[in-house]
Formats: structure tokens, C-alpha cells, sequence
């Protein structure tokens, strides 16, 4: 093997181990209730979303909350988080003015 092709393994290899290392473990709480006694849904994970970025920085100085709610129904609560984090960064709120310009 020359010396390009045994980079190329080696770099492969680096990389599907990283990719593997990222990967998400199970939610054992998913489709249980909380502590109120509710599974969280779609609206409420468009709720959290929306609200990440202040939920973040709360969460660095408090150990009683959290960015996401474990006990989530699944597919539908990750949908309605993610939408609500992209409509904030992105998509709606942040999202890109168009801006006249002198020459228009």
C-alpha cells in the first residue's frame, strides 16, 4: 500500500469513528409521563424551540432546568423543537430582511 492510500484508510476510519461517537443514545423516557403526569407533544416541543435560547443560558446557571424535555412523545416533539428553534434562528423571527438598496 502506498503511503496516500494508507492516509486515506487512516482518515476513513478517524471519521466513521467520530460520526459513531455522536451518535445519540436511546431516551428510556420517551412516551412516559412526567412528574405532572404528561407525555410533552408536538406544540410544547414548538414552545421549547422557541424558547432555546433563553432556556440555554438559564440552564447554565440552574441545575432545575433544562433545554429538553426527556419525557416527550418522540418524533413529534423533536419535529415541534426543531421548527421552533429554526423559526427562531432562521427562519421567522431572525430571520433575513431583504434591504433596499441606494440603486433600486
Amino acid at each position: 500500500m502506498n503511503k496516500t492510500l494508507s492516509y486515506a484508510v487512516l482518515f476513513t476510519f478517524a471519521l466513521m469513528l467520530f460520526a459513531a461517537a455522536c451518535a445519540p443514545g436511546p431516551n428510556t423516557a420517551e412516551n412516559t409521563a412526567g412528574k405532572d403526569g404528561k407525555v410533552a407533544g408536538f406544540w410544547l416541543g414548538l414552545w421549547h424551540g422557541l424558547i432555546s435560547p433563553v432556556t440555554f443560558i438559564i440552564s447554565i446557571f440552574s441545575k432545575t432546568v433544562r433545554l429538553y424535555e426527556v419525557h416527550n412523545s418522540g418524533g413529534w416533539y423533536n419535529f415541534g423543537f426543531v421548527l421552533g428553534a429554526g423559526l427562531f434562528f432562521s427562519g421567522g423571527i431572525f430571520g433575513r430582511k431583504k434591504t433596499k438598496k441606494w440603486w433600486d
